[in-house]
């Protein structure tokens, strides 16, 4: 399957994915002359044309738009989304997490597909509490921990 990274799609995400989703062409708009700065509503149709399958965005709100949801329709490609709400550093994990563990599962849902899918990737929780388990051994020990006598 080929697969079109919108431009929204930051390029450490892009090198990631070319490092582990070997089996299928990803191909980062930026990196296609001319193709920078196309909206939405000729980028569907376009990438059909251009022979890709599937287009992987981190913009949730083109769901909202009318023309766009129609130019989606259209093009019969497959769409997979992705959360990104987070700046900096701990966005890009996020992005980086919820991408490389939801699209192997998600290309192999599109690979056995009769029509076109739309597919969100499930995010990830960036907050010390959703991220770590943080015990303090002097409060409460774990099992055989030596204490203080």
């Amino acid at each position: 399957m080929r697969l079109l990274l919108d431009e929204n799609v930051p390029r450490p995400l892009h090198q990631v994915l070319t490092s582990f989703v070997l089996s299928h062409d990803v191909v980062h708009l930026p990196d296609l002359p001319g193709w920078s700065g196309t909206r939405d509503e000729a980028l569907y149709p376009r990438a059909a044309a251009e022979g890709f399958h599937v287009v992987l965005t981190n913009d949730g709100r083109q769901m909202q738009r009318p023309r766009e949801v129609a130019a989606i329709a259209a093009s019969r490609l497959h769409r997979v989304e992705y959360p990104h709400k987070h700046p900096g550093l701990v966005g890009m994990g996020v992005a980086i997490a919820a991408v490389a563990a939801g699209l192997p599962s998600a290309l192999s849902v599109l690979e056995e597909a009769g029509g076109p899918r739309l597919i969100t990737l499930r995010g990830v929780d960036p907050t010390v509490g959703g991220r770590l388990r943080v015990i303090d051994p002097a409060m409460n020990p774990p099992k055989f921990w030596p204490t203080a006598s």
